[in-house]
């Protein structure tokens, strides 16, 4: 990718996130777009993102694909993994080669590796000593992100987790609280509506999960409204493509 070009991605990136957190925006919608464009502009294979809920405990709310749900949901089951590490200490942590850190993080590692992932890199959601989730970037091969795009992965971290806490202080406690429900219930219908098109199509449960995003997108509808209308067969997103 040429300077340029990264140059523009990234203010399309930032004049994009910074519209979205204007308007009543749906968290579970900009979190999958967080992921989904650092993955992008960064040239990573996939993504995942954890936010904490109201005892401490991070719950999963985004993936860019099956492969990477499977690893976040072992760092999660296991406890171990440099997005849980990057969470505690408010740091990111990169990871150029996972066969060199088998001993630290064995059960996430393994997981990693069996997906086809050979190196992460974790970026904290975070707001001065505030943090709120973090979010693990996965190459499929060896590699260590270097200090730019370390930069640029917080930066839009950082811009998202100020428009979560925002509207956190003009709504009040409780909004964490529905913020968590909301992602998680969203994320369970996202679920049910893959599974149907992989059911009822033949598609891959990634390749479904890119048609409801395409269809959202091309639409203007969240994630969940399409998920919903998929699970209740009033809606066919097996023809839309990508704007």
């Amino acid at each position: 990718m040429t300077a340029n070009s990264r140059e523009a991605q990234l203010s399309a990136a930032f004049v994009k996130l910074a519209d979205t957190l204007v308007t009543d925006f749906d968290v579970v919608d900009l979190l999958h777009w967080l992921v989904e464009e650092c993955t992008r502009i960064l040239d990573t294979e996939a993504g995942g993102l954890l936010l904490v809920d109201a005892v401490g405990e991070l719950q999963l709310i985004a993936s860019t694909s099956e492969e990477a749900q499977l690893v976040e949901l072992t760092l999660i089951a296991a406890g171990e993994g440099p997005c849980l590490d990057c969470f505690h200490t408010g740091t990111a942590v990169t990871v150029g080669d996972m066969q060199n850190n088998a001993g630290k993080w064995p059960k996430f590692t393994a997981e990693a590796i069996r997906q086809g992932f050979f190196s992460v890199h974790a970026t904290p959601l975070r707001l001065r000593g505030q943090i709120i989730g973090a979010m693990n970037l996965f190459s499929t091969h060896t590699r260590e992100l270097n200090p730019a795009d370390i930069a640029v992965a917080q930066a839009l971290a950082d811009v998202a987790t100020i428009g979560i806490l925002q509207e956190r202080t003009i709504k009040g406690s409780s909004i964490i609280t529905a913020q968590l429900q909301h992602a998680l219930d969203s994320r369970i219908l996202i679920e049910q509506a893959k599974g149907v098109l992989a059911a009822t199509s033949g598609m891959t449960m990634n390749d479904a999960f890119v048609a409801i995003r395409a269809h959202a997108r091309n639409n203007n509808l969240t994630l969940a409204k399409v998920a919903d209308d998929v699970i209740a067969r009033v809606l066919d997103v097996t023809t839309t493509t990508a704007k």
